[in-house]
């Protein structure tokens, strides 16, 4: 039986973008609909950290175990083996911000890393409809902003409704699972869309 591979998974982004809100429908599944905020808000803290889920890949066991912070002070002495740039689809704030700050804090934080898969995640998909005073942020134009900042790879989903969420959770720990082989978790040819 081969041993299991501890992945770290660094989820990060502005406060109240739906982080958290991830995490805690991965773990509820993704079938399980949320009525409330209080289905979301009980079930997972930040105080609850690092958040572990034991996965089979490849016919190898891993531990992915992930991390999820809108405050630098708790993140920059991870050595994460995959980050996670989080923002909120219905917000086009979080996503300047995703720009001007979480992608180059990155790369000061970790420059030494050329090897470290990116990825940009829009969560929130569901409240796209609703009008943002900035403009809707539609898919192409995330994908072209992960295509500038040189992301692996861009996803997007709604914890709420479900959609794509089990997708992505399996697109971040595929990539998570492949850090671990010598070709590395870095996308060949540039960002690819989910």
């Amino acid at each position: 039986m081969a041993d299991t591979s501890e992945v770290t998974i660094l989820l990060l982004g502005d406060a109240e973008v739906g982080k958290s809100t991830f995490l805690s429908r991965i773990s509820k599944g993704s079938s399980h609909p949320f009525h409330s905020e209080k289905d979301v808000i009980t079930l997972l803290k930040d105080s609850s950290q690092p958040f572990v889920f034991d996965i089979k890949f490849y016919n190898r066991p891993y531990r992915f175990v992930f991390y999820d912070t809108a405050s630098p002070e708790t993140w920059t002495l991870l050595h994460p083996h995959v980050v996670v740039l989080c923002y909120d689809i219905s917000s086009r704030l979080s996503l300047i911000n995703i720009q001007r700050h979480w992608a180059k804090e990155v790369i000061r934080v970790y420059p030494e890393r050329e090897d470290l898969p990116v990825l940009l995640l829009g969560l929130k998909r569901d409240l796209r409809s609703e009008t943002d005073p900035n403009g809707i942020i539609y898919p192409q134009e995330a994908y072209r902003i992960a295509q500038e900042l040189r992301c692996d790879k861009y996803m997007e989903c709604s914890t709420t409704t479900g959609e794509l969420v089990h997708e992505v959770f399996e697109d971040i720990c595929k990539t998570a699972a492949m850090t671990t082989r010598a070709k590395g978790g870095k996308s060949e040819g540039g960002c690819i869309a989910m």
